[in-house]
């Protein structure tokens, strides 16, 4: 199952994600979106739990959970549209 999660904080990096996530379950897969000029998070990620329930019990428990003084969201991915790429 794949996870979206906003609200994270800036200076987070990706083995933290993983970590905070890897307390409910099997993390496959963390992808934190950074800026492609500084480096820095932007402030959401991507998680790929080993099953559903792992990743609603993720969901559930971290959804709204404060978070380095940040309120995260915790949801499920939408899977990308096929078509046309972003410039």
């Amino acid at each position: 199952m794949k996870l979206f999660i906003g609200n994270l904080p800036y200076d987070i990096t990706e083995p933290e994600v993983s970590d905070l996530f890897s307390e409910y379950g099997e993390v496959i897969n963390t992808n934190l979106i950074t800026d492609q000029f500084s480096g820095r998070s932007k402030g959401f990620a991507f998680v790929e739990m080993s099953s559903r329930g792992e990743g609603h019990k993720a969901m559930e428990t971290l959804n709204r959970r404060q978070f380095k003084h940040r309120e995260l969201v915790c949801k499920e991915a939408i899977p990308q549209k096929k078509g046309k790429k972003r410039r």
